[in-house]
């Protein structure tokens, strides 16, 4: 009995190291005898006891924080710079068999081809260009992890670090910069308002009756004011009608 015992147990050992339950977003990379047989998942996975052996592989994206950079840029900018990875495996067979760790050799790959892209470009194209930067990234970091078995979906640079002097350069350029612009529109608008009295001359130099029209709306708009004493010079063109009939009666 103790020896039917103690066969029943090793059977039922030997069962459970035989049995892998994967989840939906996991492979299984199957060794035999140490030689690569393929992955397995999802489910109910079946091994042969003590012959096969099985690493678990995770197929979800991940998202892996690129630790801030030392980068001297193209124009001479000592700048630090930060930004995330996401990427996932395609082929759990290569992720294993080709590379020892493919986070670790995807994560140091990411940070070294951050330093080299953002040494060949200027502090510029850094700040205003990142779409291009973040491009040339994923394309790079994406074709030297392909034999890996890796797809990066998406490189951005999350933030640019800049020295304290820089900073301050930068305020000054940007307000330099809205000064200028503010001075175009305040010379845009005089440039416009002269072609619009240049305009109105011509129309009251064509009509004299314009001029007096103006002058007595003028006198509307001072009038409104209750503290306003006018003196109101009486144009001679107003009574001139009268002294003419005057001079007919005569």
């Amino acid at each position: 009995m103790p020896a039917i015992t103690l066969l029943i147990v090793i059977l039922v050992m030997l069962l459970a190291s035989a049995i892998r339950i994967l989840r939906e977003y996991e492979r299984g990379v199957i060794f035999r005898l140490g030689r690569l047989v393929g992955s397995k998942g999802p489910g109910l996975i079946i091994l042969i006891p003590i012959i096969d052996r099985m690493v678990k592989v995770s197929l979800r994206t991940v998202a892996m924080d690129i630790p801030p950079q030392d980068v001297i840029t193209k124009d001479n900018v000592s700048v630090k710079i930060n930004a995330v990875l996401y990427f996932r495996v395609m082929d759990p067979s290569k992720a294993i068999t080709e590379v020892e760790d493919f986070l670790y050799a995807t994560s140091q790959l990411a940070q070294t081809t951050l330093r080299s892209v953002s040494g060949g470009a200027e502090l510029d194209e850094i700040l205003g260009e990142r779409e291009k930067i973040n491009a040339s990234l994923q394309e790079i970091i994406d074709s030297h992890s392909d034999p890996w078995g890796i797809k990066v979906s998406l490189v951005e640079i999350k933030h640019v670090d800049l020295p304290q002097e820089m900073q301050r350069a930068i305020a000054r350029q940007a307000e330099s910069e809205r000064e200028r612009r503010a001075k175009i529109i305040h010379a845009e608008g005089e440039f416009q308002a002269s072609k619009k009295l240049r305009d109105a001359a011509e129309i009251i130099s064509a009509f004299p009756q314009a001029l007096q029209l103006r002058f007595l709306q003028t006198l509307t708009e001072v009038a409104a004011e209750n503290n306003s004493t006018i003196v109101f010079p009486l144009p001679i063109d107003l009574v001139q009608h009268f002294f003419g009939d005057t001079d007919k009666k005569k």
